[in-house]
């Protein structure tokens, strides 16, 4: 820091009578030494009638030893309770300032980019109290402070893994949930571009969904803990689909392609109905539709259901799952107009290599629940299920 400031004056310059006197500014080297800077804290203080609002901490040089600092100032809000109810007056009466004096708004932006950045000179009482004033900042909209300032300083190593970091976001979370939802916390995460990086506020070694439910659950944040659990799934199932997708594509080996979903389920816990779901998706995805030409397209559909056929027998182990193919299929097929003639050719391609038992089929066409194009493919399905009929007699 310089050990001086800059302030503007003028000097007269010797003028004839009746002669307007013009000025020159220039700079005079003044001392900034503690005791002109405690004087003007002093009347800044007497100019706004005691009514000041200040934080006040610990060391001003890292690497340095906390003095013995006296009393704070009684107007500290690291002074404070650690409460809402104690913080919230003076972020009100930041908030009337920044009003009326905008220009302000940089400044406390950089405070409190400080702060962040120097928690560990923070008791943990002190730390509450900057995680509440910091939610609380953000509810009332004090700043346009960027949100990936405010994370990115807090995911030092050394915070990270001193659990610095997971204490106060945990603050922060608990006290920014009481005045938005968990929408609006979400959309403030996507903008802080943390929304898929929640685990990294956690040590390395609890850096874990368990770990991450278990200490939300215990801080009440359980709708936070829900979203993270279904995040974390989506994240999943889009990985398992981008690894299908990518063999299927490039037709591998039908037997490394069932170890790979294998696998991912593994991993992933995923769940069965959502297995095949994605199955589905990924082996008419890969199909090379031919515009309008409807038999092309149907022929280039019955093509890829053969070719991957033992995929999906592979995992449709239950009538409930082939029930839920049937249901795949019928929404797609609705869903896309190219697909809406080709229902009862798939559904037969399905049943010929024994994906879908007749069992199923049968159900479908006389208990299936979903509504969407129904009435058109029960009545195409018509020749078919009383083909089944027939056959399900004479046996």
């Amino acid at each position: 820091m310089p050990n001086t400031y800059r302030i503007y004056t003028s000097k007269e310059k010797p003028t004839l009578g009746g002669t307007r006197i013009k000025t020159r500014k220039r700079n005079i080297a003044a001392p900034l030494d503690p005791s002109t800077f405690a004087d003007a804290v002093v009347q800044i203080y007497l100019d706004n009638a005691g009514d000041l609002v200040a934080f006040t901490g610990g060391r001003t040089q890292p690497g340095t030893t906390k003095p013995d600092e006296g009393e704070r100032h009684p107007f500290s809000i690291i002074d404070c309770e650690p409460k809402r109810e104690a913080i919230l007056p003076s972020v009100i009466y930041i908030q009337k300032i920044l009003r009326r004096r905008p220009f302000l708004i940089k400044n406390l932006e950089n405070v409190m980019r400080k702060f962040l950045q120097s928690l560990e000179l923070f008791e943990e009482n002190e730390r509450k109290k900057l995680a509440i004033f910091t939610a609380l900042a953000f509810s009332q909209k004090l700043s346009g402070l960027p949100l990936d300032t405010v994370f990115q300083p807090l995911l030092k190593d050394n915070l990270v893994a001193k659990g610095i970091v997971l204490s106060f976001i945990t603050d922060f979370f608990k006290e920014y949930l009481i005045d938005n939802s968990l929408d609006d916390l979400v959309s403030f995460l996507k903008r802080g571009k943390m929304e898929d990086n929640l685990l990294d506020f956690f040590p390395s070694s609890k850096r874990s969904v368990e770990a991450f439910s278990e200490h939300f659950t215990k801080a009440g944040l359980v709708p936070l803990v829900e979203y993270h659990e279904k995040k974390i799934f989506e994240v999943k199932l889009k990985e398992m689909k981008s690894a299908l997708t990518t063999q299927i594509a490039e037709e591998t080996d039908i037997s490394e392609v069932i170890e790979t979903v294998k696998q991912h389920v593994k991993d992933a816990k995923l769940p069965d109905i959502e297995v095949v779901r994605i199955l589905w998706d990924v082996i008419m995805d890969a199909v090379q539709w031919s515009g309008k030409n409807q038999q092309q397209n149907a022929n280039a559909a019955l093509r890829q259901v053969k070719m991957w056929a033992n995929l999906l027998n592979t995992f449709c182990t239950s009538g409930k799952l082939e029930l839920e193919l049937l249901y795949k299929v019928q929404v797609q097929c609705y869903e896309d107009a190219k697909l809406m003639k080709l229902f009862p050719d798939i559904v037969r391609a399905l049943y010929d290599q024994d994906v879908l038992a007749e069992d199923t089929i049968l159900y479908w066409f006389r208990k299936g629940t979903n509504p969407k194009g129904r009435q058109a493919f029960v009545k195409s399905m018509e020749r078919f299920v009383k083909w089944l009929e027939e056959a399900e007699e004479e046996e």
